[in-house]
């Protein structure tokens, strides 16, 4: 059975950090790339970071690039993305998802998804 668990999430004030984890079950994870989404309240799901299984290679949204680490543990089958210098516009609920073989920020193509974790900035 394939699974994608986050965990992580939380209230955090401006400027703090959290750390997201994505555990994976049931599914070759050298097969797949992981991707991060977030769903701000009112507006669609965007895609935040995601890491690539064919040479590690990381992407990210340009609004976190700099603040955001992504990256995987191969030996416990997780992926987690660090999140530094957290701005209110980060609030919202965060996913990881599985692509097969190659990264990409849209939606489209992702095969499993987990149910999300809250984060919240807010002083």
């Amino acid at each position: 059975q394939v699974q994608l668990a986050e965990s992580g999430g939380g209230l955090v004030q401006p400027g703090g950090s959290l750390r997201l984890s994505c555990a994976t079950s049931g599914f070759r994870l050298d097969q797949y790339a992981i991707g991060w989404f977030r769903q701000a309240p009112g507006k669609e799901r965007e895609g935040v970071s995601c890491i690539s299984t064919l040479n590690g290679s990381t992407y990210y949204k340009d609004t976190v690039k700099g603040r955001f680490t992504i990256s995987r543990d191969s030996a416990t089958n997780t992926v987690t993305l660090q999140m530094n210098s957290l701005q209110p516009g980060d609030t919202g609920v965060y996913y990881c998802a599985a692509i097969l073989w190659a990264c990409a920020l849209a939606e489209a193509g992702y095969d499993y998804w987990g149910q999300g974790t809250q984060v919240t900035v807010s002083s």
